[in-house]
């Protein structure tokens, strides 16, 4: 493809949006003080009793090649009978950012770190999340840990969470890890120096598949998203690329879901944060998708018959999964936050076909983790709760409007990273899959490359879901335009 030059700054549009969407990149002064305090702190050490001392076990972190906000670290014991005992580590952000204190304050007005391709902005100081709260490979790092034993079928027969000290073994990446349990590759240096490691990692991605499978069974979705990332040349946008999943990724996903489940199920006595996705409003037109493709599901939202479509489209046409996906998603309708007091009915997460949920495993990048951790501390420690019912509902409340916001920073963002690496394409003819209708316009993702623009010409008669031809007739790539016209 040839390069496609542009004189945009892509940075400095990346922070207009986020102002313009009411994010506030910049940190306060106060934020710089209580950094240079933090640095004065003495070296971890396990001088409180109802702290573990776990740095002997074979910790690894399994992210993304660039990361450096490590979350968490995960290793998992064979017991008898079949269990398997996994033990996740979660990041105790914390312990280094107290509750009110200004970067906490930041934190709670920011609720989310936004990725916008070209630059990130942060929620935490990366003082703070790339290095004293990231769980680095051969650092001492406080967590909280989520204990759970797994049965051979993927159920959870017994859990529990306390704090301890850690240490991560391995640093590891999604790509080289995947491609190694997918028999695709040799296994990354580090894995093939240590046949411990090696056997640890296969008995985590044998568990991680039991509870999949444990959480298809009941209905969860099986969804094929698809996400892209930019190809830079000296800072400038010239491709833009599929990011692919792997056994690596599905490992990590289902850890985490089932950690989540965990600590939402611990906190059934006291008032927290769940999140939450409810039933699909246009359930119809989910259904009408289904009668397509020779498919009838029930009148009413059902997790288990949708999953079922979806396994069956997936094995019979794999290469145009990810669109009926896609189309899925988008009829879903996006989470939000809500606060759970003891007794009430439970919402429970459609997509994941679980009743208990909530967001635990990332506090360096959402604050709703943070949040909750600091509720699962205080019932650890037999503490107070650490926010009143009203705190909580502002928190949801505002957690939900800001994940909103990034959404439509990072999709302004893609489209403007998009226009640039399509703006040599002009005429070039793609095919698509309607997104989205509304009173705005009709909205056409192309398949190759995976971007989303308008479809400004015949999109009379249209609707989520339905496949099409199209041509590219323009792009813009300072409003991020990209509009195509419907062909034969």
């Amino acid at each position: 493809m040839p390069i496609a030059s542009t004189h945009i700054d892509l940075q400095q549009v990346a922070r207009e949006i986020m102002t313009e969407h009411g994010f506030n990149p910049d940190f306060p002064p106060e934020a710089a003080q209580q950094l240079a305090h933090l640095q004065n702190r003495p070296p971890i050490t396990v001088s409180d009793g109802n702290i573990r001392d776990l740095r002997n076990l074979l910790w690894s972190s399994i992210d993304n090649d660039t990361s450096r906000d490590l979350d968490q670290i995960e290793v998992v014991q064979s017991l008898s009978g079949g269990l398997v005992r996994v033990m996740i580590g979660i990041a105790d952000v914390d312990a280094f950012v107290p509750s009110h204190s200004p970067i906490d304050q930041h934190a709670a007005r920011e609720t989310t770190t936004v990725y916008t391709g070209v630059r990130i902005f942060p929620m935490l100081p990366e003082q703070l999340s790339t290095g004293a709260t990231s769980l680095l490979e051969g650092a001492d790092k406080f967590a909280i840990i989520i204990d759970f034993v797994v049965q051979a079928d993927g159920t959870i027969q017994s859990s529990d969470t306390y704090r301890a000290v850690v240490r991560n073994k391995s640093q590891l990446t999604y790509d080289a890890v995947g491609a190694w349990l997918e028999g695709r590759a040799a296994a990354p240096a580090k894995v093939a120096a240590s046949s411990e490691l090696q056997q640890q990692l296969r008995l985590q991605d044998q568990i991680a598949q039991a509870l999949r499978n444990e959480r298809h069974r009941h209905g969860a979705l099986d969804i094929e998203t698809t996400e892209v990332r930019p190809i830079l040349l000296n800072n400038q946008v010239v491709n833009i690329a599929k990011q692919e999943r792997n056994r690596a990724t599905e490992l990590i996903e289902d850890f985490m879901i089932a950690a989540n489940g965990v600590v939402a199920r611990r906190l059934e006595s006291v008032p927290s944060i769940r999140r939450v996705v409810k039933a699909p409003e246009r359930w119809n037109r989910i259904v009408q998708l289904a009668s397509e493709h020779g498919f009838k599901l029930p009148e009413q939202a059902d997790s288990k018959a949708l999953n079922d479509l979806l396994t069956a489209r997936k094995a019979a046409d794999p290469e145009h999964f990810p669109d009926l996906s896609l189309a899925v998603i988008k009829l879903m309708g996006p989470g939000e936050y809500v606060v759970e007091q003891p007794g009430d009915d439970v919402q429970g997460h459609f997509g994941l076909a679980v009743q208990d949920y909530t967001h635990s495993t990332a506090p360096n990048r959402r604050f709703a983790d943070i949040v909750t951790q600091r509720i699962i501390k205080a019932q650890i420690g037999a503490g107070p709760a650490p926010y009143s019912e009203s705190e909580l509902s502002n928190i949801a409340q505002n957690c939900t409007l800001k994940e909103d916001a990034a959404r439509k920073v990072e999709r302004e963002m893609s489209k403007r990273i998009a226009a640039v690496a399509l703006s040599s394409r002009i005429g070039e003819q793609f095919d698509g899959i309607i997104t989205g209708v509304t009173s705005h316009g009709t909205f056409v993702r192309v398949l190759k490359p995976h971007v989303e623009g308008m479809l400004a010409r015949g999109a009379q008669g249209l609707d989520v879901g339905d496949k099409v031809h199209v041509k590219l007739i323009r792009t813009d790539q300072q409003r991020g335009y990209i509009d195509f016209e419907r062909s034969n």
